[in-house]
């Protein structure tokens, strides 16, 4: 039985996701951020960053925070969603992409262009103008593939399931997926899981995902 620690924003959707498509028990703790229950002294047992989400395996007392992390500790525990081979590393490359990149420039674009305009034009255009550009990237990579990693047309993976949830707010980011349309069609494929439909929904209701 897993625990999962979290709240409705991509990052602890990306460990929902993956646990609705391993199929694998789970409890949910609702983390409200906006009410900083992230810096309750239980919650730093399990995540000394204070960041959701988190998890505690019952079946072995791992815990864990970080979402790269816990998504390649799930991954390798069920053997399931990831590549094997050479392809493993083209997909960690990609998942640390989204750690790295995409995740928190697309975050930056969040906190300056959808709630904070106008205070700081250079930070917005900034973001902004790197939001396109990771746009630009993982349209690229999409080209002639159905998923970011594996053989041929790709295998739908853990990479997949970490950036996901950032593109699911492209609204937000003032992005048009008219524009990559790759990633448009890499999107709606996976919106037709539902995995994906049930992960995004954890902890609680927000909004029906997004469509373009």
């Amino acid at each position: 039985m897993i625990d999962l620690y979290t709240w409705t924003t991509p990052n602890g959707r990306k460990v929902s996701i993956l646990l609705e498509e391993l199929g694998v028990d789970y409890t949910v703790h609702a983390i409200d951020i906006s009410k900083d229950e992230q810096f309750a002294p239980d919650f730093l047992k399990i995540a000394p960053n204070n960041r959701i989400p988190a998890i505690v395996d019952g079946d072995t007392g791992q815990t864990l925070m970080e979402t790269g992390a816990i998504m390649m500790y799930l991954a390798d525990k069920h053997d399931r969603f990831q590549c094997k081979g050479a392809e493993y590393w083209r997909m960690i490359e990609w998942l640390m992409w989204q750690m790295g990149g995409l995740g928190p420039m697309l975050g930056q674009v969040h906190h300056f262009v959808k709630y904070n305009p106008g205070k700081a034009p250079y930070a917005e255009e900034r973001y902004a103008k790197e939001a396109r550009r990771l746009y630009r990237v993982l349209n690229t990579r999409l080209d002639g593939r159905d998923y970011i990693a594996g053989e041929a047309r790709g295998d739908y993976t853990i990479a997949d399931m970490a950036c996901w949830p950032w593109i699911s707010r492209f609204e937000w980011q003032q992005i048009d997926l008219a524009d990559y349309p790759n990633v448009r069609d890499w999107y709606l494929r996976i919106v037709e899981r539902p995995a994906v439909q049930r992960g995004y929904q954890v902890p609680k209701y927000v909004t029906d995902v997004p469509m373009p």
